[in-house]
């Protein structure tokens, strides 16, 4: 064999040092998707008691994920028992978020379709529990979480962005919502959408980097957004395709203007006539 003693010696070494142990993404995935289930989807058996037991079930599997960064059985414990006190509350909000949908999307016929086929929507929760997380501090598991969620639906929001009430996406695909964006309530955000940063520079990483979103503000699809000073006013509604880096007042309408020219650029005739 090629490979040296010395450099697996150093490999071995550097996994020994990891800090953070090691990650079942396929438990990630079990997590996620059977508390989805839980809340959202329709079950063979719906009783409390089988709710209770579901419960369990998830709280097993999210100790094992939180003790793998904490190695600490008893904060393990406090990190558990907090996010699942917190439920309620992140429930209520994809009710809300689900609604909104309901509301505006003239596609969507039912909440029970937007739980079972709406992706933008299962981004949304994803989003919601690992930004709990999140605020919990826990290192590591809420980026794996949102990762499971930007790989299943193209959506990549940072669980440290913050996202208010009403919250809908339509589409979805290719929409990046960074670390540091604040979103307020009631916006619509359309596929392509990015809310991002100037530039990419690890000496900012603990400033405010991405822009802020008001009430009742649409982004359609393909626009860009840019800085953390860039505020979007309330009641806006922000075009497809355009590039944005500076404060736009409240009540705007931004869109790119669109212009049509013909390839020849010699003059049409005055009437044209097809014979076939």
């Amino acid at each position: 064999m090629s490979v040296t003693n010395h450099f697996i010696e150093r490999i071995h070494q550097s996994k020994q040092n990891k800090t953070h142990g090691f990650f079942d993404r396929t438990r990630v995935k079990v997590f996620v998707t059977d508390l989805y289930k839980v809340l959202f989807l329709p079950q063979p058996i719906n009783t409390p008691d089988h709710l209770k037991q579901d419960f369990t079930k998830l709280s097993a599997h999210l100790f094992i994920l939180i003790n793998t960064v904490t190695k600490d059985e008893d904060l393990t414990e406090v990190q558990v028992n907090a996010f699942f006190e917190a439920l309620p509350q992140i429930y209520n909000h994809l009710v809300q978020d689900a609604q909104s949908i309901l509301e505006f999307d003239p596609a969507a016929d039912s909440l029970e379709e937007i739980y079972l086929a709406y992706p933008g929507y299962f981004a949304t929760y994803v989003y919601r529990i690992s930004h709990q997380l999140w605020n919990q501090e826990i290192p590591v598991l809420p980026r794996v979480i949102s990762e499971y969620a930007h790989s299943k639906t193209g959506i990549d929001i940072h669980p440290g962005a913050v996202i208010g009430e009403y919250f809908f996406i339509d589409h979805g695909t290719g929409i990046v919502i960074g670390e540091t964006t604040t979103i307020g309530d009631h916006v619509k955000i359309y596929q392509g959408v990015t809310l991002g940063a100037l530039n990419v520079s690890k000496e900012k990483a603990n400033q405010k980097r991405h822009p802020n979103i008001e009430d009742h503000v649409i982004i359609y699809s393909g626009a860009t957004i840019l800085g953390g000073n860039t505020t979007i006013g309330r009641d806006s509604i922000i075009g497809g395709n355009v590039w944005i880096t500076q404060n736009v007042p409240p009540n705007s309408l931004v869109y790119n203007k669109s212009e049509i020219r013909i390839k020849d650029n010699n003059p049409l005739p005055e009437s044209l006539t097809f014979v076939i």
